[in-house]
């Protein structure tokens, strides 16, 4: 019987090449709900200033990858039920998906990843805000570039501003709107947010902090965003960056405990035998990390558990690296509810180093900005591990 993966993005792909470095022969089945190609969903945010359209962003594509993997790839499919008793998983496919079909399991592997939150947004063109969350929405969204002068992200966090940055490339003005009084709120300190944005909006980025869009209405050739302030901002396009809800539809239908994400424990397992989740969709030990070296930890750990040599995941310190070159930051925040307190060196004009520390001076947390960056892998060294 086959390991079957539900998902073809960062976590499916990476997990069947770790599987097949250790298992050459065991049936790998892949299911993909878009056409499966490999790319790097991390590029999708700094895209634009080196002229990459969606087609370019592909390195290869589900014929290659199942040469590539030994493995059947099934594109454009819908994953109806999960049915843990029988092993068993409901699947529709083919064109207009009138092909159901029944695949069984040794090994079910959920790398459903998440969907992009909508804001509860009132007028006309409330739809009108796009996401992008893969290549297909990239496509969409980059399609509609062309004429655009001002574009309104919705968010202010880390997918937000990197498309901000990204967008200043093809001469686009973006104007960050959030409710928190900084950007980055979630990751950075005040003084570093401060400083952070002040890098950007140099670099021609505006932001109205301290707001949130209450409605989109058409107008003209473009739209009208009315704020929660009284205030308006009118713009080309709105791109709607304001986070992403882990997919735990299928696992919770199924009986599988989910709480934020699917709640998975350190060998990725989750409350039904023969089940896992990774990536975006999984809850790890309690722990929701979307980010690439979280994930890279995941699917070498579940691979060996996979192929007989049962692992848990471990996560070392893992620092994130922003995508704007107007700024370069690092960040590695300190875990939910670390004591301590934050400490800020702003005497650099070229750099920024706040380091978070415990009572007892140990760090646990910093971030890095500009010329500061240097700092990384020595501040990395003192880090606690994450898990």
């Amino acid at each position: 019987m086959s390991i079957l993966i539900l998902g073809t993005g960062l976590a499916g792909y990476n997990l069947a090449r770790e599987i097949r470095k250790l298992d050459k022969d065991t049936p790998l089945v892949l299911v993909s709900r878009d056409a499966a190609p490999f790319y790097s969903k991390p590029m999708l945010s700094n895209a634009l200033a080196g002229g990459k359209t969606a087609a370019a962003l592909v390195m290869k594509s589900a014929e290659q990858m199942a040469a590539e993997l030994n493995a059947r790839i099934i594109p454009h499919a819908e994953v109806r039920a999960l049915d843990p008793a029988r092993r068993q998983v409901q699947l529709a496919s083919g064109e207009h998906l009138e092909h159901l079909e029944h695949l069984e399991y040794r090994d079910l592997v959920l790398a459903l990843g998440a969907d992009p939150i909508r804001l509860p947004l009132e007028g006309d063109a409330a739809s009108a805000a796009l996401s992008v969350n893969d290549l297909d929405d990239f496509a969409r969204f980059s399609a509609q570039l062309d004429g655009v002068r001002t574009l309104a992200i919705l968010g202010g966090g880390l997918i937000g501003c990197e498309f901000a940055n990204d967008l200043l490339a093809r001469g686009i003005r973006p104007v960050v709107l959030d409710p928190s009084p900084w950007p980055l709120g979630r990751l950075l300190p005040e003084a570093a947010g401060r400083r952070f944005q002040a890098g950007l909006e140099a670099a021609g980025v505006a932001f109205r902090m301290g707001v949130a869009a209450t409605r989109i209405d058409a107008r003209g050739q473009g739209y009208r965003l009315s704020l929660n302030d009284g205030s308006t901002q009118d713009a080309d396009l709105v791109l709607s960056a304001v986070g992403l809800r882990p997919r735990t539809a299928l696992a919770s239908a199924a009986g599988l405990a989910c709480q934020r994400g699917i709640v998975v424990d350190r060998l990725l397992q989750t409350s039904a035998p023969h089940i896992h989740a990774i990536g975006d969709c999984a809850e790890v030990a309690g722990l929701s990390l979307p980010f690439v070296l979280p994930i890279m930890q995941q699917v070498r750990a579940l691979a060996r558990s996979l192929t007989g040599t049962p692992t848990e995941v471990r996560y070392p310190a893992m620092p994130v690296m922003v995508k704007t070159p107007a700024l370069p930051t690092v960040v590695a925040p300190p875990a939910p509810g670390t004591d301590g307190q934050w400490a800020v060196d702003e005497s650099d004009p070229h750099g920024l180093e706040a380091r978070f520390c415990a009572p007892d001076g140990s760090l646990r947390g910093f971030a890095l900005l500009g010329s500061a960056t240097a700092r990384k892998q020595a501040l990395t060294a003192q880090l606690p591990a994450t898990l």
